[in-house]
């Protein structure tokens, strides 16, 4: 089976039920079972806290606020960031505000150790405050858990079709390259290597579908993270501040294109391609885009870019009220 074909199976199955933990021989998933709790242990998953990142940012700017919610686990929280300034919900409220040139509301919802179940209970909370705009990054932990990811695409994908239904742009950042990491011992950075890219490309044919802009992070925290340890927190698993940087570059364009504000020059290719096949290659390249390109004889098209990174501004902490 391709892996455009597995993605479509696993995305299929997620939206009408059913299945077991899809794509892995019961040998694989046992090592993967009985190392799961190792991997953990090793990459520090603890309750730690995140730093608070809400308030308003632009205060001073005139205008209506935008509102945009983070959601996810401990990559939109922000854990490792360590100060507010440095987490990915507060570069991109920064960046926002001042696209658009007016105060921008951020609420992030996103729990450290969350996975795609517990984005139901966020999403709760986000439609309080009525998004304009949300920004979605899980994926990780239902790897970790060697959960079974048809179950964990349904979540996410219910996640989208609600925000979407209340009129909320989303952008969805897929699951990371969990296998790249170097805490993660062998034989489970094989599978968990295989997993991620499995369940991305799923993420990516569920949401695309819902209406989501999705990008890619494939191997974003991978090799590039590895010769530079600067780039992480002290648990050598999540970014510290200057990674967490790099991961808004990667997401930042897909904000900007979810909020008609794409810059020319940005692009460095653009198909128009199969949903499916789409799926399956930009669970290979970090940075990928996807968004809805229409509907071909086989069904759903994707338009897939591959986009420059955008800077993100620093967070001036003197425009950032309550």
């Amino acid at each position: 089976m391709s892996r455009a074909e597995h993605a479509k199976r696993l995305a299929m199955t997620a939206a009408y039920g059913g299945g077991g933990a899809l794509g892995l021989g019961a040998a694989a998933f046992g090592v993967a079972f009985a190392q799961g709790r190792h991997a953990r242990r090793e990459i520090g998953v603890r309750r730690q806290a995140a730093p608070y990142a809400d308030g308003l940012y632009g205060a001073r700017k005139q205008g209506t606020s935008q509102r945009l919610a983070m959601l996810g686990d401990s990559l939109a929280a922000g854990l490792g960031a360590g100060e507010a300034r440095n987490t990915p919900a507060a570069m991109i409220a920064q960046g926002v505000s001042n696209v658009l040139d007016r105060p921008v509301r951020l609420m992030n919802a996103a729990t450290v150790g969350a996975r795609s179940a517990d984005l139901l209970g966020q999403v709760d909370r986000a439609l309080h405050m009525r998004p304009h705009l949300a920004v979605i990054i899980i994926g990780a932990n239902d790897i970790t858990h060697v959960g079974r990811p048809q179950q964990a695409v349904g979540h996410l994908e219910q996640a989208v079709r609600r925000l979407r239904s209340v009129g909320c742009e989303v952008v969805v950042g897929t699951c990371p390259d969990v296998g790249s990491v170097r805490p993660i011992p062998q034989p489970l950075r094989w599978v968990a290597r295989r997993l991620s890219r499995q369940l991305a490309a799923a993420q990516m044919i569920a949401c695309v579908r819902e209406g989501a802009h999705v990008v890619s992070f494939a191997d974003e925290l991978g090799e590039e993270f590895s010769a530079d340890p600067d780039l992480f927190a002290e648990d050598r698993f999540h970014p510290g501040p200057e990674g967490y940087e790099r991961v808004t570059q990667v997401l930042f364009p897909a904000v900007l294109a979810a909020l008609d504000s794409t810059r020319p020059g940005d692009e460095t290719s653009a198909a128009v391609v199969e949903l499916a096949e789409a799926a399956a290659d930009a669970a290979q390249e970090a940075g990928t885009h996807l968004t809805a390109g229409g509907r071909g004889p086989r069904g759903p098209w994707a338009l897939m870019r591959r986009v420059r990174r955008q800077p993100v501004p620093e967070v001036d902490e003197e425009q950032v009220g309550a």
